[in-house]
Formats: C-alpha cells, sequence, structure tokens
C-alpha cells in the first residue's frame, strides 16, 4: 500500500530524569535519527505519568525533534532564539532527501522538492526561501508569510518558478511529523483508531512467533503504530494507570529483545532494536 502512515509512541518521561539540558538535547537527538533512519513518518509523544502534568517536558521534545527535522537553511526563520534550544548543536544531522545540502541555484533541478518558507507576497505570486541565493516563485497570492511550504521546482534559468507540493506525491521518504500528545496511551490508541498497534514489551511474545501474522496485517493496514514505554515502567504498566490490559489495546503485544542482557533497555535503545527487528522480520 503506497500511502501507509507509520507513526511511533514514546512516552514523556524520557526526559524526565534527566537534570541537565544538554544531555536531553542528546538523547533526543537519538530519537530523531532513529525515526528518519526507518522512515517514521509520525512520532507522538504521550503523557506517561498520570500523578504529574508533563506538558513541559512534551513540549520540550517536540520542539527539539521538530528542530531537528527542519531543513537547516530554514532553522533561522522558522525557530526564534529559545533557551530549548541553546545545546542544538549537539544534534546530528538527519541527512535525509529533504535537507539538501546544495545552497547554489544552478545547481537545482526541475522537479526536485525542496522544503521553503513565504518571504513576501506580489499580485499574483509569492516569494520562497528554497534555500539557494534567489527566492522561488509561486503562482499563489494566498499563502501566508512565514508559512512553511513544500515546493516542486518547475523551471530554473534567472529566475526559479516552483508549484506547491503534496507530500504524497514525493517519492522519497520526507521526514516526521510530531504530535504532543494530550491524552495517555491508552485513549490515543483509541482515539486515533490505527489499523495496526504494536506494543513492546519484554513480557510479551517474541516478535519471530508472531513475525508472519504482523505481516500479514502490516500489507493491509494505512495507518500503523508502534508504541514504545519508558525504562521506569513498561507499556503494560503504563496501561494499567488507565484502568487498562495492554493486550486489548494493541493487537500485537511483542518483544523484539528476547534474553537482553540488561534489567531495563532505554526508549532510544528500543527504538532502534524494535524496527530494525521489524524491518528483519516482516520486511518494512
Amino acid at each position: 500500500m503506497c500511502n501507509r502512515t507509520v507513526s511511533i509512541a514514546i512516552p514523556a518521561s524520557i526526559v524526565s530524569h534527566i537534570p541537565h539540558l544538554r544531555e536531553i538535547t542528546s538523547k533526543v537527538g537519538l530519537v530523531g535519527r532513529a525515526a528518519a533512519i526507518f522512515r517514521i513518518d509520525e512520532i507522538i509523544v504521550y503523557p506517561d505519568n498520570l500523578r504529574v502534568n508533563q506538558s513541559q517536558d512534551i513540549g520540550l521534545i517536540k520542539t527539539l525533534l521538530t528542530y531537528m527535522e527542519t531543513p537547516q537553511y530554514l532553522r533561522k526563520r522558522l525557530f526564534r532564539l529559545r533557551p530549548e534550544l541553546r545545546y542544538a548543536g549537539v544534534l546530528p544531522p538527519l541527512r535525509t532527501p529533504h535537507h539538501p545540502l546544495n545552497r547554489k541555484m544552478k545547481n537545482l533541478r526541475v522537479g526536485e522538492y525542496r522544503e521553503g518558507v513565504i518571504l513576501s507576497r506580489k499580485k499574483a505570486y509569492v516569494l520562497v526561501d528554497i534555500g539557494v541565493e534567489k527566492p522561488a516563485s509561486i503562482l499563489n497570492k494566498k499563502l501566508s508569510i512565514g508559512k512553511k511550504v513544500t515546493v516542486r521546482i518547475t523551471k530554473v534559468d534567472k529566475h526559479v518558478e516552483a508549484r506547491l507540493a503534496n507530500r504524497d506525491e514525493i517519492p522519497e521518504y520526507w521526514g516526521y511529523t510530531v504530535t504532543a500528545g494530550r491524552f495517555p496511551f491508552g485513549k490515543t490508541v483509541k482515539i486515533r483508531s490505527f489499523d495496526l498497534t504494536i506494543a513492546t514489551s519484554k513480557y510479551g511474545v517474541p516478535l519471530t512467533n508472531v513475525a508472519e501474522k504482523i505481516a500479514e496485517k502490516w500489507e493491509k493496514a494505512s495507518t500503523i503504530l508502534v508504541a514504545f514505554g519508558a525504562p521506569t515502567q513498561g507499556l503494560d504498566r503504563i496501561a494499567e494507570q488507565e484502568g487498562l490490559n495492554l493486550e486489548e489495546i494493541a493487537d500485537f503485544v511483542v518483544n523484539t529483545v528476547p534474553m537482553q542482557g540488561t534489567e531495563t533497555i532505554r526508549t532510544e535503545e528500543a527504538l532502534i532494536a524494535s524496527l530494525a527487528a521489524l524491518k528483519q522480520a516482516i520486511g518494512i
């Protein structure tokens, strides 16, 4: 299925017990890299401790992940100086197709896709910063200044012309979006009604035992969620806070790291291990 959307859900508490913003930034950077490596479309950050307000942690994670996903040539336009981004320099580059290294207009290709920001509006068109010396023009007078857009280059001459593009038409991986979850894990799953929900847990069934069944459902699904718990409490405990049974929330509860050698696995470690295991087992 071409228009399949794969989301991952991570808990807000991945940053709760880290005292320094530099270490928080580094940890979130690993999450962003894992998402990009495995072509994840959406990262959902959900509250996993119902006894405290985690909105600040969720907001911080979203800001860092969104900054990381934004092409470098647009970051100064889209992000003002913020204390949360003090250590943004430690975030690793994504090096995805929508983060091109080319900054020269002469090297643009007709048909190429770029991310841009609306700079100004003329009578019949707008000018868009696409990361080269001159802005591109788009025949559209309704777009608001400062809006982030995706464009397709249609002409490269003395000036660059482009049109608005939909992400669905782009054949390459075009990054992830970040959703700040307002509801706990169980309620999020119910509200979103994913076609396939996979929960990761050290108490789950070994992935190899159910890989074939997951692959069958994966092929038919258009919306998929792979969910992760926190080192201090797994998804089973997180679901219990809502009075729910994890096996009733998820289609599959799987152990992607059987016979683990450590007592706990950090969320960013679980992301890489689990997504790699899923890719190997079912060919995602």
